[in-house]
Order: structure tokens, then sequence, then C-alpha cells
């Protein structure tokens, strides 16, 4: 089982950037796929998560109506848009899925939102 982000980097506030995961080993489409994110001294944090049978969607209140997440269960491929970034966006995102009762977490992808 694996899974690998990309797509971090740095941006400035008010911009726009697209992460990806792509995950390996397991039959991703039936499972639920989440994007978590982790800043320097807080606890790590659910941001989006998306059901791999209807695609229904949840978000944390501080990202709703500018992240979006989306998958593409033919490609086992995970995607989180996000759009008007905030300084307080920056931490280290993560890509995780609960799959056998373990979890499995991707390395990261760090995002910084920097004038």
């Amino acid at each position: 089982v694996q899974l690998v982000e990309s797509g971090g980097g740095l941006v400035q506030p008010g911009g726009s950037l697209r992460l990806y995961c792509e995950a390996s080993g397991f039959p991703s489409s039936t499972l639920v796929m989440n994007w978590y994110r982790q800043a320097p001294g807080k606890e790590r944090e659910l941001v989006a998560l998306i059901h791999g049978i209807d695609g229904s969607t949840t978000y944390a209140d501080s990202v709703k109506g500018r992240f979006t997440i989306s998958r593409d269960n033919t490609k086992n491929a995970l995607w989180l848009q996000m759009n008007n970034l905030k300084p307080e966006d920056t931490a280290t995102y993560y890509c995780y899925v609960w799959y056998r009762e373990r979890h499995y977490w991707g390395q990261g992808t760090q995002v910084t939102v920097s004038s």
C-alpha cells in the first residue's frame, strides 16, 4: 500500500494550488480517502474527505468554499484544489486512508502561503 502526494509549494495569499495523491496497492475505489494537514506546533487535522461509492464529501469549516476534494477511481487518484489560500493554510498536507484496520499515510507535501 502506498500513497504519494505532490503539488505543494510556495504561493502568495489569495493564490491557488492543486495537490495530488496517487494511491496504489489497495482497492481505493470503495474507500474513504482523506486529506489531512499539520502546521508546526499544531495537531494534525482533517481538511476534507470523499467517499468512494457515492462521492460525497466533507470539509473542515476553515476550508469550506475554498477547497475542493475530488477523485478518479479509475486512476486511484485523489486531488485537493485549494483556492484563495491564506497564511493559516500553511502546513504539510497528507493523504490518508484507513484500510483493513490499518492507517496509511503519504509522506506529505509542504504548502506555504506567504507574501
